[in-house]
């Protein structure tokens, strides 16, 4: 009975204390963040910088952004095909139903 009564003591205790040390430790990170924030811009201000964007500027963005998807789309692809020859099916299954094993 005496072991039950020194793990009820030492759970109790070990409660406390991780529950104070997360607190400081999430104090800690939480001042860490905000002075980190305190450098950005405001996300309004992000709105005003496309009013000011001319129609080069944003016809790079947009090639940029669609190389971008291009890359994405040629990972998942590869990605999906490794998957494929992983579980034994070398089509892809998931566009019909009426394929599937």
């Amino acid at each position: 009975m005496s072991e039950q009564g020194n793990f009820v003591g030492g759970f109790l205790l070990g409660t406390l204390v991780g529950g104070a040390l997360g607190g400081v430790v999430g104090a800690l990170a939480a001042s860490r963040i905000q002075a980190g924030q305190a450098d950005r811009r405001s996300p309004d201000l992000a709105f005003d910088d496309l009013e000011d964007m001319t129609e080069e500027g944003m016809e790079a963005a947009r090639l940029g952004l669609e190389a971008k998807i291009a890359q994405l789309n040629d990972a998942i692809d590869d990605v999906r095909q490794q998957l494929g020859h992983i579980n034994g099916h070398t089509e892809k299954t998931w566009g019909n139903p009426s394929q599937a094993d």
